[in-house]
């Protein structure tokens, strides 16, 4: 894991299409990402929970 200070404004380059900057929003810091349509970017919880279901489905169609 790769852990980086950054200031509102400044950003991180992930490969050559993914930029992650940082943003401030009232007392907030934020992050603003830009990657390609193709690449899906969730939240971790959401991402956690859309496996979750995915392992679900799968349980159900091997009964």
């Amino acid at each position: 894991m790769l852990v980086l200070g950054r200031n509102p404004g400044e950003s991180v380059m992930i490969g050559d299409d993914i930029v992650v900057k940082v943003i401030k929003k009232g007392g907030d810091l934020k992050l603003a990402i830009t990657a390609p349509p193709e690449l899906p970017v969730l939240r971790g919880e959401v991402y956690k929970k859309e496996k979750e279901k995915d392992m679900q489905t799968q349980a159900k169609q091997v009964f």
